[in-house]
């Protein structure tokens, strides 16, 4: 193995670790996003309820106060009716109390049908409030679990940063920037062995003579494939080794 490699194989396993970590941290936030989401759309479902059934409120009373006024209409008609003496006028107030009726029946339909869907409209709000409170109740225990294991993710960043700082030192400068670049590119191991002569981390087979490049160990050698950096295993050397087997002699029979 080429020497420049053997600082960064330490480094590259922090830094795997810590990749590994960001992602947890990051589904975990996302989860907190969820029950926040929730909480929100559950709120704004609460609201836009509590707007419909206050909307047929002010529709049952406006059409209550018509109902009055019509019932006023209505004494007022048959008062003036048992005080005219002509049969036209007598007749003409008749028909006009049966159009104030009509016009009841009418508006007391529409106030029963309001009052109605306003009643099943209420039953869904107790429904999205049980709903809203189960969900602070149960919501609470699980950010409070959330939270703490995103802190301990940090306290783990943490501690690998400091191992990394640690042993950077010995890492080659322009080897190490290449190598973070490509950490930053591929978020995954950027530096990888040969198995059987193909790159462990594109699986893309190699030709022998980037193999015996990465054996040599003069250079360093990236995959000509996905640019990753390469080196050679001693213990691959010796498991690739196929061991000689015996050949029998075959014993002659004489005539």
């Amino acid at each position: 193995m080429h020497e420049a490699i053997k600082p960064l194989l330490d480094i590259q396993e922090l830094d795997i670790k810590m990749i590994r970590l960001m992602r947890v941290k990051k589904q975990r936030q996302g989860e907190l996003k969820q029950i926040e989401s929730l909480r929100i759309e559950l709120n704004e479902q609460l609201k836009l309820k509590e707007e419909e059934i206050s909307d047929f409120d002010k529709q049952v009373s406006g059409l209550e106060e018509k109902l009055q006024g019509l019932t006023e209409k209505y004494k007022k008609l048959e008062s003036q009716q048992s005080s005219v003496k002509k049969v036209e006028e007598f007749n003409a107030l008749t028909q006009e109390m049966t159009t104030v009726e009509r016009e009841k029946a009418s508006l007391e339909i529409q106030t029963s049908n309001i009052l109605d869907k306003k009643v099943a409209e209420e039953e869904i709000l107790e429904k999205i409030k049980d709903s809203l409170s189960s969900t602070e109740t149960n919501s609470q225990e699980l950010e409070k679990e959330i939270k703490g294991s995103i802190d301990q993710i940090n306290e783990e960043g943490q501690r690998l940063k400091i191992e990394r700082d640690a042993i950077i030192g010995n890492a080659d400068p322009e080897i190490l920037k290449i190598y973070e670049r490509l950490l930053r590119n591929k978020k995954d191991r950027v530096i990888v062995p040969i198995e059987n002569r193909t790159c462990s981390g594109c699986h893309i087979a190699l030709t022998l003579q980037h193999e015996n490049l990465v054996r040599k160990e003069k250079a360093i050698v990236f995959c000509e494939h996905c640019s990753r950096i390469h080196f050679w295993q001693e213990s691959e050397a010796a498991e690739g080794a196929e061991t000689p087997t015996r050949r029998r002699r075959r014993r002659t029979v004489k005539a």
